[in-house]
C-alpha cells in the first residue's frame, strides 16, 4: 500500500482514539480515559518511529524544502514525546494530566494538518507510485518489527466487519474508505 495512505490511516486511527478519549473525559470516566490515553501513546510511539526511521529519511532527500518540513516534523515529535514522558508520572484525571493530554492532542492535530496539507502532497508530487508502494512495504515491515498490527493482519476481514470496527472506533472519513484503507486504519480488538 502507498506509504502516504498508510500514514494517513495511522492519523485517522489516532483521531478516532482522541474522539473516544474526549467522550470518556467529558463523562468523567477516568479509567476509560486513561486506557484510551495509553492506546494513543502506543499508536504515537509506533507512528513516530516508522516516520523517523523510514518515511522521513526517504522524504528528506526529495527536495530541500521537504527536508525543512521533515526537520520540523521531527521536532514536533520530540515535543509530544516529552509530554508523554511527563504524563507518565501523573495521576490519570488530575488537573495536570488532563491539561497535558489536551496539549498532546493539540500538538498532534497541528502536526497531522501540516503533514497532510504540506508534506504529503509535496512527497506525492516528487515521487511515483512504485516508490510510495515500496516505502509502504518498508513502513509495514517496521510496524511488524515493533509488534504493531499491520494491514496484512486485517486484510482478510470483510469490508462490512471493517466498517463496523471503524464505526465503533470513531474513525473519521470511514464511509468513503475502500477495503484496503479500512483495513489499514482500524485497530484490531
Amino acid at each position: 500500500m502507498d506509504a502516504i495512505k498508510l500514514l494517513i490511516a495511522d492519523h485517522n486511527r489516532v483521531k478516532g482514539l482522541f474522539a473516544r478519549y474526549d467522550e470518556a473525559q467529558e463523562s468523567s470516566r477516568t479509567d476509560d480515559a486513561a486506557l484510551l490515553a495509553s492506546q494513543i501513546f502506543e499508536e504515537l510511539e509506533v507512528h513516530t518511529t516508522i516516520e523517523e526511521e523510514v518515511f522521513y529519511p526517504a522524504a528528506h532527500g526529495t527536495s530541500e524544502e521537504l527536508g525543512k518540513v521533515v526537520d520540523e516534523g521531527i521536532q514536533e515529535h520530540h515535543v509530544v514525546k516529552v509530554l508523554m514522558d511527563e504524563i507518565g508520572g501523573l495521576k490519570p484525571g488530575s488537573v495536570n494530566w488532563v491539561a497535558k493530554m489536551a496539549v498532546i492532542k493539540e500538538s498532534v492535530e497541528h502536526h497531522v494538518e501540516e503533514e497532510e496539507g504540506e508534506m504529503f502532497p509535496a512527497v506525492r508530487s516528487a515521487t511515483n507510485a512504485t516508490w510510495r508502494d515500496d516505502l509502504g512495504d518498508q513502513l509495514e515491515t517496521k510496524k511488524a518489527e515493533l509488534g504493531a498490527p499491520t494491514l496484512a493482519e486485517k486484510a482478510s476481514m470483510t469490508k462490512e466487519a471493517l466498517q463496523e470496527l471503524a464505526k465503533e472506533q470513531k474513525i473519521p472519513g470511514r464511509s468513503s474508505m475502500d477495503h484496503e484503507e479500512l483495513a489499514a486504519t482500524v485497530r484490531p480488538e
